[in-house]
């Protein structure tokens, strides 16, 4: 029994384990703030690239026809 509480008391003395669930909060806070950008501006994202490439086609058929 006294092995066990020095185990124990030498494992709460440490901060590993703090730190460590530190990092997982703040890793979970990081998926969740880039996960609701990538939803938030997908839409605008997806607009924007249809029309760089309606843009594209327009050009590329431009310089097409004055060869």
């Amino acid at each position: 029994m006294a092995k066990m509480a020095r185990v124990i008391a030498r494992i709460a003395s440490t901060r590993r384990g703090v730190v460590a669930a530190e990092y997982a909060i703040l890793s979970v806070g990081v998926v969740i703030v880039v996960g609701t950008a990538v939803v938030i501006l997908i839409e605008p994202n997806n607009s924007a690239f249809r029309i760089l490439g309606e843009v594209l086609l327009d050009a590329q058929a431009s310089l097409a026809a004055n060869r």
